[in-house]
C-alpha cells in the first residue's frame, strides 16, 4: 500500500485513491477504519441507536428492477397489500412502544389511489400519535408534486436508494426504459431536498459487475450530494431475478459482508453527522450483523413490526431475517443487538439527522 491506514485517516478529506485503499484493508487494517469511524460516530452522533419500526405494507410493484425479488416480472410472488387498519395498528404498536419514528415502504407504484391513499395514511398516522411518531416514506420514484403533497401531510424522511451512483452499472441492474432511468432517480433526489426532506439515499455492496472504483464513487457522490442519511446493505442474489444467472461472477458472502462494514465505517469517517442505517441483509449473512454495523458506525436500527403473515413474501433477497417474529419480539431482539454493541436505544426519540439541520442553515 502506498500509504498506511493511520496515514490515510489522518487527512482531513479522502480522496478516490484513499478511498479504494482502504476498502482493500486485511483484518489487521480494518479494525483501524473500525476504531477511528467508532471514535467519530461517539463525538459526533453519540452511542445511541435509533429505531424505526418497519411497515411493509404492500409488494404490488411495477418496477421490473434485475436484481429484486418483488419485480414486476417475477409471476412466482404472492402479492399482498395491508389494509389501512393493519397499517394504522401496526403504527400505534410503534408509538405505544415508544420506537419514536416508523417507515412505510411498499413496492413502488405512481397512480392516483396510492398517492391518495398514502396521503390520507400519514395524516392518519400523525392523528392517531398525536404527532409524537416521526414518519420515513421509502416509496420510490414520484413527482415533486407527490413529494410536496405527502411532506405538508407528515413525512419528513425519505429514503430513496440510487443503488448505484455510476450510471454504466445502474443501467446494468435495470432494464434500460422509460420506467427505469438512471437521470429520473437523480432528479427525484434532487426533487426530495427541495422539498424539505431530510433525504436518505444507499447503494448495495458486491453487485454484479462492481469493482472497487464503483463504491469510492458511491462514498464521494454521498458526500458531493451533502446527503442526511444512507441505508447500505450487502447484495443478496435472489434466484427468482435475472441478476440470479451472474451468482458465480459474485465475492463470497463474507467478503460482501466485510466490504459493506468498510463502507460503513469509511462514509462514518467522511461524513460525520450524518445517520447511517444498519441494515437487515447483514443479519441475513451473519448473525450478530446488525450490531456489528452499530458499533462501527451505524445509529438506525429497523425492527420490522409489519404483521408476521405477510413477510414472507417481502422479500427482495433471499435469507431474509426475522420474518417469522412477532412485532414485540423484533423490537426486544433489536435493544438486545444495541446494548450488545455498547449502545443505548433513543426511545421516544424521532433521532434526525444532526446533518439536515446543519445543511439547513447553508
Amino acid at each position: 500500500m502506498k500509504n498506511t491506514v493511520t496515514g490515510i485517516l489522518a487527512h482531513d478529506e479522502l480522496l478516490k485513491e484513499d478511498i479504494i485503499q482502504l476498502l482493500k484493508t486485511d483484518v489487521k487494517e480494518r479494525n483501524i477504519i473500525y476504531q477511528k469511524s467508532s471514535e467519530i460516530k461517539e463525538q459526533y452522533v453519540g452511542k445511541k441507536a435509533y429505531y424505526r419500526g418497519l411497515i411493509e405494507f404492500s409488494n404490488i410493484c411495477y418496477k421490473d428492477c434485475l436484481y429484486c425479488g418483488i419485480r414486476a416480472g417475477n409471476k412466482k410472488q404472492e402479492r399482498y397489500n395491508l389494509t389501512d387498519e393493519d397499517i394504522l395498528k401496526a403504527a400505534k404498536f410503534a408509538h405505544e412502544n415508544k420506537f419514536g419514528s416508523i417507515v412505510l415502504q411498499s413496492g413502488e407504484r405512481e397512480d392516483k389511489e396510492f398517492i391518495n391513499r398514502i396521503d390520507n395514511l400519514l395524516k392518519k398516522i400523525k392523528q392517531i400519535s398525536n404527532n409524537e411518531l416521526g414518519i420515513t416514506i421509502s416509496l420510490g420514484e414520484q413527482t415533486e408534486e407527490t413529494y410536496k403533497r405527502w411532506f405538508e401531510s407528515g413525512a419528513h424522511r425519505y429514503l430513496l436508494r440510487i443503488e448505484s451512483s455510476s450510471k454504466e452499472l445502474f443501467e446494468k441492474i435495470h432494464p434500460v426504459n422509460k420506467k427505469h432511468s438512471f437521470e429520473r432517480r437523480l432528479e427525484c433526489l434532487y426533487a426530495l431536498q427541495e422539498v424539505g426532506y431530510q433525504t436518505g439515499t444507499g447503494v448495495m455492496v458486491g453487485l454484479p459487475f462492481q469493482t472497487l472504483e464503483h463504491l469510492a464513487d458511491d462514498l464521494l457522490f454521498f458526500k458531493s450530494f451533502s446527503i442526511d442519511m444512507v441505508g447500505m446493505g450487502p447484495y443478496i442474489e435472489h434466484q427468482e431475478t435475472p441478476l440470479y444467472e451472474f451468482r458465480n461472477t459474485l465475492l463470497p458472502l463474507n467478503e460482501r459482508f466485510n466490504l459493506t462494514l468498510k463502507m460503513i465505517a469509511i462514509l462514518r469517517i467522511m461524513m460525520k453527522d450524518i445517520n447511517i442505517a444498519s441494515a437487515t441483509a447483514l443479519q441475513a449473512i451473519d448473525p450478530a450483523g446488525r450490531e456489528k454495523a452499530i458499533k462501527i458506525g451505524a445509529n438506525v436500527i429497523m425492527p420490522n413490526i409489519t404483521p408476521t403473515i405477510h413477510r414472507t413474501n417481502y422479500q427482495l433477497y433471499e435469507n431474509k431475517p426475522c420474518i417469522d417474529e412477532s412485532a414485540d419480539d423484533c423490537g426486544n431482539c433489536m435493544e438486545a443487538r444495541i446494548h450488545l454493541a455498547g449502545d443505548e436505544v433513543g426511545f421516544g426519540e424521532w433521532g434526525d439527522s444532526k446533518h439536515y439541520y446543519k445543511r439547513q442553515k447553508i
